[in-house]
């Protein structure tokens, strides 16, 4: 066994792999191939003499040394990264990254970011929309995603729930002679932005207006909800969205909510995501209190839960899957 330190290149491949327990996703991280990561490990493992990780199929998981040693590699990593915005003039403590879902940024956030630049003029965001989580504890200060809360070694905080109605061009239903009742829908072209998620949510939404569909006519399949609402302002299909999302189209007239009394509340809910370990931090904690705050202030003057995520329903009656 090989006593010198290892190369810090080496210890931060293990610290990426060990947080994720997957080679690919540390190779995406830290941008370099799958081939890199594992050689990295092999060498680290070659200077300790000690295995770090149990090659499973299709898993990983650390050894006791691994786990030694990732406790030892954080606390370092750690201490360094306090010890650095110590010494530094802290340059990057005056930008905030955000990275959210691309609708939720386009129909939510950007609106309202100009609140929190008010409140706190010394911080610059930075804004990413994405879907995949990012790497939290040095690309981004904060996510905003939805699903079910439990993305490990974070901290999730709930903003709204995630609820759905069918929306649809006023053309279409016309040229379909009215949409009176919930069947209606199903014999339209069903536009979704995640393929499976949404023909599950479809069913349930079926389900809950006592509507038996032996058969969906699936329309096309697009890669984010703020597509698939403009899809069916286009006359398309119907679309299952957040409605509020489209508050503007709505009240316009260019999408109309054939039945506002059938809101799908799902098992999924909009969250505030950060690292368990900058938690703290104090433009961490800034923009938690504003955005918490705008939720509640949306909360207030819609009189309903999810705040703007339903002001297009003005006090709709809610049928809730769970």
């Amino acid at each position: 066994m090989d006593k010198r330190l290892p190369p810090l290149n080496a210890l931060r491949t293990f610290e990426s792999a060990a947080r994720h327990l997957s080679f690919t996703k540390a190779a995406d991280e830290l941008a370099v191939t799958q081939a890199a990561v594992s050689y990295q490990i092999r060498q680290l493992e070659e200077h300790i003499g000690r295995e770090l990780f149990r090659r499973l199929t299709r898993k990983l998981e650390l050894t006791p040394a691994g786990i030694e040693l990732q406790a030892a590699v954080e606390d370092a990593f750690d201490r360094i990264r306090a010890t650095m915005h110590k010494l530094t003039d802290a340059a990057e403590d005056k930008v905030l990254s955000v990275t959210t879902l691309p609708t939720f940024a386009s129909h939510w956030l950007v609106p309202r970011l100009g609140h929190f630049q008010l409140r706190r003029p010394d911080l610059a965001v930075r804004l990413d929309s994405s879907v995949g989580l990012g790497d939290l504890n040095h690309q981004f200060d904060v996510a905003i995603r939805s699903g079910l809360g439990q993305w490990p070694g974070m901290v999730a905080e709930r903003l709204v729930e995630y609820r759905l109605t069918p929306v649809i061009s006023p053309i279409l239903a016309e040229r379909m002679g009215g949409i009176r009742h919930p069947s209606d829908l199903a014999r339209l072209p069903l536009l979704d932005y995640n393929h499976i998620e949404d023909i599950r949510y479809w069913h349930q939404w079926f389900a809950m207006a006592d509507v038996a569909v032996d058969g969906m006519r699936s329309g096309p399949q697009y890669d984010m909800q703020a597509i698939t609402g403009q899809a069916a302002v286009m006359g398309q299909g119907v679309a299952l969205v957040c409605p509020a999302f489209f508050a503007a189209d709505i009240a316009s007239g260019r999408l109309l909510v054939p039945f506002p009394d059938l809101v799908l509340v799902t098992d999924r809910s909009y969250w505030l995501v950060c690292s368990q370990r900058r938690v703290d931090e104090p433009k961490i904690k800034a923009f938690r209190d504003w955005i918490l705050s705008e939720v509640s202030a949306c909360e207030g003057q819609c009189g309903a839960l999810g705040g703007m995520l339903n002001v297009a329903l003005a006090g709709p009656r809610v049928a809730n899957n769970s």
